[in-house]
């Protein structure tokens, strides 16, 4: 018979964030689309493109319904724009299974209009290419969608929001590919690049209105506001800030490894947030100002939503066989060449069950020092109020207020399969 290896003991904590759950999410769409006077803009029969990411956005469908719905209340022919650079496999019809998966179809009370073809906006002064979607660049108005967050990558006062949706969302595969291959001239900032190409689009494109969204740390919509266009550049840095403060983290700063339960592009751009496991600026290790300190990453599997998408694997040491398996490498070989980041397409360590994985992991260290390894298991980098860690943590967490103990520390236990169970 072959005995289990020693692993470390393992007990379940759940981190107490705040809570900033707005009580009703399409009345607050209603009331900002209200406050903003876009009524008073749209004329009868006028085309109004909304422009939609692929981004995982709590209640997606709920607050896009509301924004068809008010414009179709005021006269005006919606239709709906994906807005997501190369994701779908840098396809029409891949941008719209993107968004079906979301809900977002024709049911929603109008049409998806998808095309990879843009309009040439201009140039920048250090010679970039500006690109806008086609459809959306013949519209009377242009309504663009997005949450407002810490990007994967990007730095500075713009990463994850309205402004990277008009440049890049809304600059399809072939303005994504552009901006990538400048971004690291630019220290991955957007501070110098967004002022200029931001401006030039709001004055050549239909912009009317930016709806911006921020989520606080259980994935709850805590605040959605209507952005004027000559107010987005200004606003998205108060409004990242308020999403900064509101993010989920991991509850320890150092971890020998984490074991993360799944992956997927509408958890995160890179498929688990590197703001989350401290690899923005290295895939497999944090800089030396970055927390938190992760050794090693187990991944454990992808998300349905992703559909094969796997760029953010190569972030991770270990995977599961699955995940090699479920991997579409084409789909996923476009998304990393597209966002230069070739590397988080590479593919790890893969192991045919949780208990093999864990073995290799643990194997490497003496024996006498298992009981003191440090470990972390996660659902995703989205759902951290509940995370498990090794009886390493257990000092450390009996003393802080911000984590309830929701067991004492025991054997992790695996099924006939070998795969983990959960600790309860």
């Amino acid at each position: 018979m072959t005995l289990e290896p020693m692993l470390p003991e393992m007990f379940a904590v759940r981190q107490l964030f705040a809570s900033h759950a707005v009580d009703d999410v399409t009345d607050a769409v209603r009331s900002a689309l209200q406050v903003s006077g876009l009524r008073s803009r749209i004329e009868p029969g006028q085309r109004v493109a909304i422009a939609v990411g692929s981004r995982g956005i709590a209640n997606l469908r709920e607050i896009i319904a509301e924004v068809v719905r008010f414009v179709s209340g005021a006269g005006g022919k919606p239709m709906i724009v994906p807005a997501m650079g190369s994701h779908g496999g840098a396809t029409a019809e891949g941008q719209r299974a993107v968004l079906a998966k979301y809900g977002i179809d024709d049911s929603i009370g109008c049409g998806i209009d998808a095309t990879m073809d843009t309009v040439l906006v201009g140039q920048t002064g250090d010679g970039v290419d500006v690109h806008f979607d086609k459809v959306a660049s013949q519209a009377d108005h242009v309504i663009v969608v997005n949450r407002v967050k810490p990007h994967t990558r990007l730095v500075g006062d713009y990463e994850s929001g309205l402004v990277k949706l008009l440049m890049i969302g809304l600059g399809k595969h072939h303005g994504a590919k552009l901006y990538h291959q400048v971004f690291p001239d630019y220290g991955y900032s957007l501070n110098s690049l967004a002022p200029s190409i931001v401006s030039m689009i709001l004055e050549r494109m239909p912009i009317t209105l930016g709806l911006a969204i921020v989520e606080d740390a259980f994935e709850n919509t805590s605040l959605v506001e209507a952005v004027e266009p000559d107010q987005l550049l200004n606003r998205e840095r108060e409004l990242l800030q308020i999403a900064k403060s509101q993010m989920p983290r991991l509850p320890f700063d150092h971890a020998d490894l984490l074991v993360v339960d799944q992956i997927g592009k509408e958890i995160s751009g890179t498929g688990m947030d590197t703001n989350v496991i401290g690899r923005k600026w290295n895939d497999r290790c944090a800089a030396p100002e970055e927390y938190p300190k992760v050794r090693q990453i187990y991944l454990r599997s992808l998300t349905k939503q992703t559909a094969g998408n796997a760029c953010g694997v190569g972030l991770s040491e270990y995977c599961h066989q699955r995940v090699v398996d479920d991997m579409d490498a084409e789909v996923t070989k476009i998304n990393c060449v597209t966002a230069a980041h070739v590397t988080g397409g590479a593919v790890p360590l893969a192991f045919g069950s949780d208990l093999d994985a864990l073995t290799a992991v643990v194997s490497q260290t003496r024996e006498d020092r298992i009981a003191g390894l440090k470990w972390m298991w996660i659902r995703d980098t989205l759902h951290l109020d509940r995370v498990t860690c090794s009886s390493a943590f257990w000092d450390e967490a009996s003393t802080r207020d911000d984590l309830e103990i929701l067991c004492k520390p025991r054997p992790l236990r695996f099924g006939a399969d070998s795969n983990l169970v959960p600790v309860t």
